[in-house]
């Protein structure tokens, strides 16, 4: 297996969670890191503690030229770019029926638009080293319920633009994988369970190991040895494997049924907790995007 030492890694959303745990796990293991993101205290904060060598940069994957920027100056000061991980995402909260429109085509912007163009402005670089992208999709890919519309759609698009650039850019040597971690304990995941009661509880009562939650120290290394090993799938945890190949089962009829009780008594609960906030993104990501 392939170290990633003195390889330069470029993370979208570094400044916390999942980008931060990553970019703390591949400095361990040698790596120079590029940290992008929509927040520059923390982004700089996370830079400082890995120490010298490192480069952030404050970007909007949703704005083309403002990640070409970023991407463009840490290959500037850092030398080059082997490693691209697409992990800007945000998950809104609520039914179709009753969130905020601005949330969905938001939460589409940037989980399907902000890969586009974090990819667009990276290739270049990662053709030049014969490099490696990671899209960061999720379980929610191929396991649909209620109440997660918007990030489901959008996670399932992430999946497939990293499978279809995949075919576009092997002949030139550049590795395309999707990552799929299931409920990682971060602060996304923290506020949504704050925010929505009802969906903290639908989430239990999923099957296994669709409800399960791994650390992002987990999450991290994770990460890390697909990145080593320029895998084309990674899982977290390992299980969600299982559900990528039974991804028709999630939607079936059989499943539809047993989760019937429960979505018939927590789905209203949960529209009237969105009705209650009066937002239907955390209230970190409502300030953040606007």
């Amino acid at each position: 297996m392939p170290n990633v030492s003195g390889k330069v890694v470029l993370i979208t959303g570094a400044a916390r969670g999942i980008g931060a745990q990553t970019a703390r796990e591949l400095a361990r293991r040698g790596a120079r890191l590029a940290l992008v993101g929509l927040e520059p205290d923390e982004l700089a904060a996370v830079a400082a503690e890995l120490g010298d060598g490192h480069f952030w940069a404050e970007a909007d994957v949703t704005d083309g030229d403002s990640i070409k920027a970023a991407v463009d100056a840490a290959a500037e000061q850092l030398g080059r770019i082997d490693v691209v991980i697409a992990n800007a995402g945000i998950a809104p909260i609520g039914t179709v029926r009753k969130s905020d429109p601005r949330a969905f085509t938001k939460t589409i912007d940037v989980n399907i638009n902000g890969v586009f163009h974090t990819a667009r402005a990276a290739l270049p670089h990662l053709i030049e080293r014969r490099g490696y992208l990671l899209v960061v999709s999720s379980l929610s890919a191929f396991t649909p319920i209620g109440g997660m519309a918007a990030y489901t759609a959008s996670k399932s698009g992430a999946e497939a633009l990293a499978s279809a650039l995949r075919t576009e850019v092997s002949h030139l040597g550049v590795m395309v994988g999707s990552a799929h971690p299931s409920w990682i304990d971060t602060d996304m995941v923290r506020d949504v369970a704050q925010d929505l009661s009802a969906f903290e509880q639908m989430r239990k009562r999923l099957p296994w190991p669709m409800r399960s939650t791994t650390s992002v120290q987990d999450c991290a290394k994770a990460f890390a040895d697909g990145v080593e090993r320029r895998a084309r799938r990674v899982y977290v945890p390992r299980a969600v494997a299982l559900m990528h190949w039974l991804r028709n089962l999630p939607a079936s009829g059989v499943v539809e049924i047993l989760m019937r009780p429960t979505v018939r008594r927590l789905i209203p609960k949960m529209e009237q907790e969105v009705d209650a906030l009066g937002r239907s993104l955390s209230e970190r990501n409502q300030k953040l995007q606007g």
